[in-house]
């Protein structure tokens, strides 16, 4: 059995409702912006304390830190992660066009960092392809690789200070850029890499990674491009010097990649049958760096192998200040890029493990992170994919996790880094290579992307292609641009409607899409499924005049009638003679609506207009009085606030009655029949 509604009250316009349910608060817009000025800025122990847990999250969950529930899981997989880090720290370091050691110190400081400011329980920090990848085009172009380079050479050292140094400066230039970004919460910008953006961008970014990475998978000594279509040329160059293929470092390559690729599958498969993920990247460079030493494949093969690799803490560094003016614009594709990711990661997390995250107070996080790390002779970092799944998926609970994983590295830094003197680059570009799975299968996202949204489909397309065929930052400018046209394309061509009543009841629905809903005679009720502001206004215009026939030639004609009226009026009152014909113009004008079967009054209903510009008002109020020369009389309902208040300034009450302003479509629509049939005069209701 179907349940009914029945409800009698009275008819409702917004100044009606607003007496009987409106706020008592009189208080000017100035004074309550004081008072809440006043509120934030009142210091006590209370608020000191909530703001040291607010800007400092370690000292939140600390306290409430389980420790018997926790700790294995945060240890296991803290440890887990660390071991990672190491491997990929180092090859990502090669993406940077630095030493792989700096990209250890990267795996260090910047984890240590985010466990205390951060707010993501499950995000893994530290070094990033896509991150790393960018910074590295910064670096080759500042401090380029000289043609006749020899890595054993006493310049070798001038010239990745030189480099490191550049690295540096991005991310300190970074960690500015988030800073003041926090300071003036600025954490919403994120939300304009939309997901489609960021997985086109990442996946199209594993391309340049990959492709960037062949000259150390063949042994070639090649220089690296930069700029627009470098992915082109490098292509091309690699190619060109196939010939030159070293074959050790080949094979070395070969097999390293019959090894990682089958692993990780199984990793991925079966990651809810393993407790921890098989940690074969570290096993990779241990065997290899072993095998490397005892066969003296250096000296006997000429293969290239990482180098020294100093023990201990790095000392202070100053980054190079001088680049700030040259690394500014990369910079911030760089900051954008490795901050949007870390939130959009964070999210996911958050919100698969019921928690929040705050993302002001990440920008806080990354911004401490990169600022502090750069004077460590550190790149910039973000959270990275493949850590935080394995975090996640290992047991984390916590940001304590972090404490392991810097613990791993540190041992590392200070007393086994030596150790890996002799592990080839190749088998490094293999680790970078590999990792990058996921980013790949991103385009399994596409089928479902095309089924709910082409025009999300197509910005994951423009994106794509951007990056792949002209570069990595120019892409994701076009990407951004292409996204937020299409959002103003969709509010310029939005639809206007006309709604009809379903019987009996206060429901009001589109006459296309509803074919047994009926319009109200004499209303003619129109919705528009968008903003109304100078971008759209001429749109606007166009639909509203063709729904109601609002045409040049029916207003003057209409306006010209209703000057021979108004004179016939004047002219009759002088000479003391009543005008039978018709008792007023609106009468001319009701008359002349009903011989030609049109509309008496318009209705629009403004539910779905969020906001109006002064160029739209404008135009309502143009429209108003259009509507008013040719005898239509035009209401409004269902308008929010900021709407009403826009319209109210922008002088449309002296063009329309503010009596013909109300709440709902339905009240509206009851007021009008009401008025028409002239019933004495008391307050009208609602029956439905």
């Amino acid at each position: 059995m179907s349940a009914s509604v029945a409800v009698y009250r009275n008819i409702y316009t917004e100044d009606r409702f607003k007496q009987a349910y409106g706020s008592d608060d009189t208080a000017s817009g100035s004074l309550r912006l004081r008072q809440k000025l006043a509120g934030k800025c009142r210091c006590s122990r209370r608020a000191c304390l909530h703001l040291l847990r607010e800007r400092v999250p370690l000292f939140s969950w600390l306290p409430r830190y389980r420790l018997r529930k926790w700790i294995l899981g945060d240890a296991i997989a803290g440890l887990t992660v660390g071991i990672l880090h190491i491997p990929q720290g180092m090859a990502f370091a090669l993406l940077t066009s630095v030493a792989p050691i700096f990209g250890l110190y990267t795996s260090f400081f910047p984890v240590v960092l985010y466990m205390v400011f951060g707010t993501g329980r499950h995000v893994s920090t530290g070094t990033f392809a896509v991150v790393s990848l960018m910074t590295g085009s910064v670096v080759e172009q500042l401090v380029p690789t000289p043609l006749a380079f020899n890595s054993s050479s006493s310049e070798a050292a001038d010239f990745e200070v030189q480099r490191i140094g550049v690295a540096s400066a991005v991310a300190l230039l970074s960690g500015i850029i988030m800073l003041c970004m926090f300071g003036l919460q600025l954490g919403f910008l994120s939300t304009y890499l939309s997901e489609p953006i960021v997985k086109a961008f990442t996946s199209a970014a594993a391309f340049h990674v990959t492709v960037s990475q062949l000259q150390s998978m063949l042994g070639l000594r090649l220089p690296r491009h930069t700029g627009t279509f470098s992915l082109f040329k490098t292509l091309a160059l690699v190619l060109e010097n196939l010939p030159h293929t070293n074959m050790a470092e080949l094979l070395i390559s070969v097999v390293c990649l019959a090894v990682l690729v089958p692993v990780k599958e199984v990793n991925t498969r079966y990651r809810h049958r393993l407790r921890t993920p098989i940690p074969v990247e570290i096993l990779m460079v241990i065997i290899a760096t072993c095998v490397a030493y005892f066969s003296s494949l250096d000296s006997n093969y000429n293969i290239e192998i990482v180098g020294h690799i100093p023990a201990g803490f790095p000392k202070p560094q100053l980054p190079a200040f001088h680049t700030f003016p040259a690394i500014a614009g990369d910079t911030i594709a760089i900051t954008f890029v490795g901050y949007a990711v870390s939130v959009s990661l964070a999210m996911i997390y958050a919100d698969k493990h019921g928690y929040s995250i705050h993302p002001n107070q990440e920008l806080l996080a990354h911004g401490i992170s990169n600022t502090v790390s750069s004077f460590f002779t550190c790149f910039p970092s973000s959270a990275t994919l493949a850590t935080t799944n394995i975090l996640e998926s290992a047991g984390g609970h916590t940001q304590l996790s972090g404490l392991f994983t810097s613990l791993v590295v540190l041992i590392v830094l200070l007393l086994v880094g030596p150790l890996f003197y002799s592990l080839p680059k190749a088998v490094l570009a293999c680790i970078n290579v590999t990792s990058l799975r996921q980013m790949f299968l991103q385009f399994r996202d596409l089928p479902e992307l095309w089924r709910i949204s082409k025009l999300d489909f197509m910005v994951w397309v423009v994106t794509w292609l951007s990056v792949v065929v002209l570069n990595v930052d120019l892409g994701l400018a076009i990407g951004v641009v292409f996204s937020m046209m299409t959002v103003i394309c969709r509010t310029q061509r939005a639809d206007c409607s006309v709604l009809g009543r379903a019987s009996n009841t206060e429901i009001y629905r589109p006459l296309e899409n509803h074919s047994k809903c009926y319009e109200v005679p004499g209303v003619r009720i129109l919705t528009y499924n968008g903003p109304i502001y100078y971008g759209n206004r001429s749109f606007f215009r166009e639909k509203m005049s063709r729904v109601l026939g609002l045409t040049p030639e029916k207003i003057r004609s209409r306006e010209k009638a209703r000057k021979a009226l108004e004179k016939q009026e004047r002219e009759a009152s002088e000479r003391g003679i009543a005008n039978t014909s018709f008792s007023s113009v609106n009468d001319f004008f009701e008359s002349a609506e009903t011989s030609e079967k049109d509309v008496q009054a318009v209705l629009i209903d403004c539910s779905r207009v969020i906001f109006v510009d002064v160029a739209g008002a404008r135009l309502f109020t143009q429209m108003c009085t259009e509507c008013q020369k040719i005898g239509i009389q035009v209401y409004l309902a269902n308008c929010n606030e900021s709407v009403l208040k826009i319209l109210t300034s922008s002088g449309l009450m002296s063009h329309m009655n503010p009596q013909h302003i109300f709440v709902t479509v339905h009240d509206a629509v009851m007021y009008i029949q009401q008025r028409r049939e002239k019933p004495p005069e008391n307050t009208p209701t609602v029956w439905v």
